[in-house]
């Protein structure tokens, strides 16, 4: 029997989430830009513009922060996540993506 590979499903989950953070800080400075708008495509092909994201809960599953008015917290399989796209945030239709202190 065959198994599917998913793109970062193998590997420590911890890992990949900093390397993003990196590459989403990065692109902001490389850009010149005070911050960088990061979003999500799921599967569905729900998109998601995130404020933010964690490798918790970790065992293949990731937590996704949008922006919104209410507070949420989106908890999806990492294989499940079918494109993260990094840009320029802008004020009325795009918001920043939050880095992590330290």
């Amino acid at each position: 029997m065959s198994e599917l590979w998913l793109p970062g499903a193998a590997g420590p989950l911890d890992q990949f989430v900093d390397k993003l953070q990196r590459q989403v800080e990065a692109f902001a400075r490389e850009h010149g830009l005070a911050s960088a708008a990061v979003e999500v495509e799921l599967a569905d092909g729900v998109t998601f513009e995130v404020a933010s994201l964690s490798a918790e809960p970790g065992f293949g599953f990731l937590t996704l922060v949008p922006h919104g008015e209410e507070p949420e917290e989106l908890i999806v399989p990492v294989g499940a996540v079918r494109r993260i796209a990094i840009g320029r945030a802008e004020e009325r239709s795009r918001l920043g993506f939050s880095l992590p202190d330290g």
